[in-house]
């Protein structure tokens, strides 16, 4: 493809989830991740938005246009090479304190990536994979 055809996307806008609570996935994405719940249009359908950095998080609720909560069955060995969204904290040894004074179980890490950030990985409340990561 010719640089003069390429779309050039400018970045991500937003990344969508199905939920089978909004009250558990709002209280997961705002008051565990400090997401800033953001004034949603006036849809036909129950949802939430949350802003995270420069990125949304979308969520409609579970239902028959929706399809069902979740990412799906892993069938893969290793859950960080699947399917998951990735946020930057500040400090990813301190979150993944406070996540396991919780009770909340890490899935994987916290470990370093090659490139040198420190990484782990947790499930929302209906089975996504979220990572949370610091450089």
């Amino acid at each position: 493809m010719t640089e003069e055809r390429a779309i050039r996307v400018q970045g991500i806008d937003h990344a969508l989830v199905v939920s089978s609570d909004l009250e558990k996935t709002c209280e997961f994405y705002c008051d565990l991740l400090g997401m800033e719940q953001l004034p949603r249009p006036d849809f036909t359908f129950p949802g939430l938005w949350f802003q995270a950095g420069n990125t949304e998080v979308h969520v409609t609720l579970a239902g028959e246009d929706a399809g069902t909560p979740g990412p799906g069955e892993f069938t893969g060995s290793y859950p960080a090479q699947g399917q998951h969204l990735a946020f930057k904290v500040a400090d990813a040894a301190d979150a993944a304190t406070h996540i396991e004074s919780l009770g909340i179980p890490i899935v994987a890490g916290p470990y370093l990536r090659p490139d040198g950030p420190l990484q782990f990985y947790i499930r929302d409340p209906d089975g996504y994979l979220i990572e949370l990561f610091s450089r």
